[in-house]
Parts: structure tokens; C-alpha cells; sequence
């Protein structure tokens, strides 16, 4: 019986893969990866066999069932095994239907956690998603939910936090700045779209709450967060912000 490692591959760019991570992909025999990471960061894996089993709205993608049951068959004949996943595994990742497989099957496995797309972004922006007086607690959701899911009240959680960090959100730009709205969340409220953090093609696109369906039109077809609260009122006119080549002013005019 081998091991299964879930590894966090990061926002991203390769060279924010932990230490552990890449001496884990060197030694790997098979690794199950997701559609968007970063082939340098799969090159690590020199000597393994890679299979893609990764999802993305809207396209053909691999059962959940399935991929589970892949994991528990690869450790029954290799003795190093990789779960590839964008990010970290336990931040919309679905690791738990992975990890509760591996359980049941009696195999061995290892977390190893990854940088995460909503603090890749603040670094992306130079904006502390928490701050003394003013932000205390962080909402990280999505408004997304699976067939057969019960029903998602991802918007209170939104509503309840100082910050919020949205996750595939940026197909439902419409529908979450109706909700929210709807629901008592100030227009104005500052909102920032970040799509593909920490690689040069990335994009940051700002404005407000109200402003989002618009932003969303404005991007491409890469990854995003949207980042959402006061903490990025500041932050939206400094001017490392303002540098970034990719950084678009509000669309609202005054």
C-alpha cells in the first residue's frame, strides 16, 4: 500500500509551491491534476505518470466518484501518489469527498496545504485582508453549489463578514451584486476582481459592489476571486495599486 499526498499547488506561479510540496511531486509515481496548474509546477514530477482530472465551469469534467476511486486503486500499486489541486486542497477543493474515500479504502495520506487564490490576491494588491479597528473576520465562499447540494446561503456569510472573498464568482457577477444589494449591501461598497493572481497575465479590475456585473464583462476567461469590503477603499488609490499595468480605474464616473 503507497501513500496519497493532497498538495496545494498554489494561485499559480510555481515558485509559490511550499518546499514540501515540490520534494513531494520529485519522488511522485502518478499525479491526479487539476486543469489550471502551471506546467513548470508539473515538470516538478519528472518521473511521474500525470493524468488530468481537473474541473472547470461549464466544460466536460472528471466524476468526483471517479477521481476517488483512481486515488484509492494508484495507491494500491505505487508507493507515491499526488492529488494535484489549484490552491490549497481544503479551501473548495473538494479534499473531504477524497479524504473520506481514502478512509474507508484503509489508505494512507498526507495534506500539504498551498497558497490560497484570496491571499495571493491581497498580495497582489498589498491589502491585509484582516485590519486592527476595522476588519476583524474574513468570509471566504461561493456562491456555487454541486447537483443534489442543498441549498447555499452563501450571501449571509458575505453580509455577516468585515471582508469577503468570493470564489467562482465571476460567472454570477449579475447575480451576486443583485443579492447582495437586494439583501442591504451597500452599492458602494469597494470590490475588487482578480483574475489569475501571481502570473504575468493576470488582471485586477476595480470598482464597487454595483459596478461587478460590468468589471466581470472586462475579464478574460482565467480564474478569479472578487474581493469585497472596506479594507480596499484605501488601497484602491495607492499607488502600487495604481502601478500595476493591468489595474483599471473605477468605471463609475464622478
Amino acid at each position: 500500500m503507497g501513500r496519497v499526498y493532497l498538495v496545494g499547488a498554489g494561485p499559480g506561479a510555481p515558485d509559490l509551491l511550499t518546499l514540501r510540496a515540490a520534494e513531494i511531486l520529485k519522488r511522485a509515481e502518478l499525479v491526479f491534476h487539476d486543469a489550471l496548474v502551471h506546467p513548470q509546477t508539473l515538470a516538478l514530477a519528472a518521473h511521474a505518470r500525470k493524468i488530468l482530472v481537473g474541473k472547470r465551469s461549464g466544460r466536460h469534467s472528471t466524476a468526483q466518484s471517479f477521481i476517488n476511486k483512481r486515488l484509492v486503486d494508484a495507491a494500491r500499486k505505487h508507493a507515491v501518489v499526488v492529488r494535484l489541486k489549484g490552491g490549497d486542497p481544503l479551501l473548495f477543493g473538494r479534499a473531504q469527498e477524497e479524504i473520506d474515500a481514502l478512509r474507508k479504502a484503509g489508505i494512507d495520506f498526507e495534506i500539504v496545504p498551498g497558497v490560497t487564490a484570496a491571499t495571493a490576491a491581497g498580495a497582489e494588491l498589498g491589502v491585509s485582508l484582516t485590519r486592527r479597528g476595522l476588519a476583524r473576520h474574513v468570509a471566504f465562499v461561493t456562491p456555487r453549489a454541486g447537483q443534489g447540494e442543498r441549498e447555499n446561503d452563501w450571501a449571509a456569510s458575505v453580509l455577516a463578514a468585515d471582508t469577503a472573498v468570493i470564489y467562482m464568482g465571476a460567472g454570477l457577477a449579475q447575480t451576486i451584486s443583485t443579492e447582495l444589494i437586494g439583501r442591504g449591501k451597500p452599492e458602494a461598497t469597494p470590490l475588487v476582481l482578480v483574475e489569475s493572481a501571481t502570473l504575468p497575465e493576470r488582471r485586477i479590475l476595480c470598482g464597487t459592489l454595483a459596478d461587478l456585473p460590468a468589471l466581470a464583462l472586462k475579464a478574460g476567461s482565467g480564474p478569479a476571486v472578487l474581493l469585497l469590503g472596506e479594507v480596499l477603499r484605501g488601497a484602491l488609490t495607492d499607488r502600487a495599486v495604481a502601478a500595476i499595468p493591468e489595474f483599471q480605474p473605477h468605471l463609475r464616473q464622478a
